[in-house]
């Protein structure tokens, strides 16, 4: 089983201290948190291609690097990471090919349907003021996606003048970054 290898070499890992090269505090080095995509060519890619190493940023993932609410789970992390922990600078970083872009919601809904998630189950969401579509809508352009979100993040009420808010996408294949929003 997958978990119980897993745990099996986590002991190896720690009787051998592995772990030691890995040492550092909770304070990101580079004063930097960086919000991207949950891809998992970027879990590498990125910080190499970025020269940063553990302990140089706080790093906030979800799928497609989407932030269209300015009061979820992923601003507060933000915002925790400028308050609390030191962080100057958001990075809000995309990528080409993203799982998230053309995302069909009605094809999400009949794949939870499939699944055996009830109809009565998703009606519920929709009567709790969840919507599907809103939350599970991609989009077409990556760039344009991460502008939007730099600006969520830009015009939040809570964030301090003097932090910046760039947008970057990076392409999964070369590790190649290119920017599109700078502050």
């Amino acid at each position: 089983m997958l978990l119980d290898d897993m745990l099996e070499y986590n002991e190896r890992f720690v009787s051998e201290k592995k772990y030691e090269p890995f040492q550092t505090d909770n304070i990101p080095n580079k004063r930097t948190v960086i919000f991207t995509c949950m891809d998992t060519r970027l879990v590498e890619l990125l910080p190499k291609a970025l020269n940063i190493q553990n302990g140089d940023v706080k790093m906030v993932k979800n799928a497609g690097a989407i932030l269209r609410d300015p009061f979820d789970n992923i601003m507060k992390s933000i915002l925790v990471a400028i308050y609390e922990l030191k962080a100057e600078q958001v990075m809000v970083i995309g990528h080409h090919d993203c799982g998230m872009s053309h995302m069909d919601p009605a094809a999400f809904k009949a794949g939870m349907l499939e699944k055996g998630i009830s109809e009565e189950s998703l009606n519920t969401l929709n009567h709790a003021g969840f919507s599907l579509e809103d939350e599970f809508r991609g989009f077409v352009s990556v760039e344009d996606s991460v502008k939007e979100s730099v600006a969520v993040v830009r015009n939040h009420p809570l964030l301090p003048s003097y932090v910046n808010v760039h947008g970057l996408v990076i392409d999964p294949e070369t590790g190649k970054v290119d920017l599109v929003a700078k502050e």
